[in-house]
């Protein structure tokens, strides 16, 4: 554990090195603080992931056809810090123009509607059940990367919060609120999440029947996707769904978990059981793809893509007899898969930060409360821009 100021300036050198690196902070748990880790490569060398036995943190597109980032723990120098907020944002400039002109965003308004009225018809066709459309969108700042990191590990204690740069990818940052996978061991966890509504001094909301369908929808996917892995269908436990707070924003969530079986359970198979999930793809996953690639008409890129700790040891120290002093140092020692969906995440490029919004369409979707939606999600994250 080292002070937060030498951490971060662990992170500026590398930057200005030009080396991979990753920092990251998990989300806040009910029993203990959460510190901020980072793995800092040592040298150039590009690692991708290949069989999913690599230890260390992959950065995966939303395309899973393209290759998938590792900054590997064998390879790198791993740091970890209490970060207090108190001790941020000395320096932090205003962002002058958060919002792109009048003329751009009305284009912008009319090119996103379209698109999810095309995607309705889809549905309407009978040719998808769900489809998640997303659009790109381009403003200026003039925080450096550290201290919009700063900004996001100050606001958004419940998400998992990242700053990620390799040469091949630019840097990244994010704040999401979604669980792809955890396992250990046996044991698995994942998530549902869908519905947005801005929040609003309270979590106890009203949710319409487009957005319980559309949780129903992932929820049902998931299961569906998961049951193979497990020696019995009662192996699989979903939670009732619930509103769940992420930054300003409501989402409705369900909590799934279980058991794998040892005779099923490949780690890379069962990620790509989940991924891309129906809450950033859509159902059938093979046709809600082929049409977000034919038809949003820019790269998503790791928008939508997952991240995360692959093959990590973790150690769980306890007493195994108080009473035997000898045994009370007694150790277990495991490796760890903890990803993440992409989501709530800049790409930051030569001063510019492209933010990355979209929402769940199905049949009872508004073209024009989907544009809101995406507005929202904007927001949020322009939010980490300025102080």
């Amino acid at each position: 554990m080292i002070d937060s100021e030498e951490f971060f300036i662990k992170l500026e050198k590398h930057i200005e090195k030009g080396l991979p690196f990753v920092a990251y902070r998990k989300p806040k748990n009910a029993n203990f603080h959460q510190s901020t880790r980072a793995l800092l490569q040592r040298d150039f060398t590009t690692h991708k992931v290949e069989d999913y036995s690599e230890s260390g943190f992959v950065f995966s597109p939303f395309n899973d056809e393209n290759d998938a980032f590792i900054v590997p723990s064998e390879f790198s120098e791993e740091i970890e810090t209490e970060y207090f907020f108190e001790e941020d944002h000395k320096n932090v400039k205003k962002l002058d123009a958060p919002f792109p002109p009048n003329q751009l965003r009305k284009q912008a308004r009319v090119e996103h509607e379209n698109l999810v009225q095309k995607g309705i018809d889809e549905i309407k066709a009978g040719r998808l059940k769900k489809v998640v459309l997303s659009r790109t969108e381009s403003v200026q700042h003039q925080l450096e990367v550290i201290g919009i990191f700063k900004n996001m590990l100050k606001k958004y204690n419940s998400a998992f919060v990242y700053l990620w740069f390799h040469p091949e990818t630019g840097a990244w940052l994010g704040a999401t609120p979604e669980t792809l996978l955890q396992v250990e061991r046996n044991k698995f966890k994942t998530m549902a999440l869908a519905g947005t509504q801005s929040f609003h001094q309270t979590t106890h909301v009203e949710w319409g029947e487009k957005e319980k369908d559309e949780q129903q929808i992932v929820t049902d996917a998931i299961l569906e996707n998961l049951h193979k892995f497990t020696s019995d269908s009662g192996e699989i436990t979903p939670s009732k769904p619930y509103t769940s707070k992420a930054g300003n924003l409501l989402h409705l969530r369900t909590d799934v978990e279980g058991t794998l079986n040892p005779d099923t359970a490949d780690l890379k198979k069962l990620i790509s059981a989940l991924h891309p999930t129906p809450a950033v793809c859509g159902i059938p996953k093979a046709s809600a793809k082929k049409f977000i690639l034919k038809n949003e008409d820019y790269d998503r890129e790791f928008y939508t893509g997952y991240l995360g700790e692959l093959n990590l040891k973790t150690e769980k120290k306890r007493n195994s007899n108080r009473r035997n002093q000898e045994n009370q140092a007694y150790a277990s020692i495991s490796r760890q898969t903890s990803l993440y969906v992409n989501l709530r995440c800049i790409k930051l490029d030569a001063g510019i930060a492209n933010l990355f919004v979209g929402g769940g369409i199905t049949e009872g979707s508004n073209p024009s409360l989907e544009w809101e939606e995406t507005v929202n999600k904007s927001h949020t994250m322009k939010a980490v821009l300025v102080k």
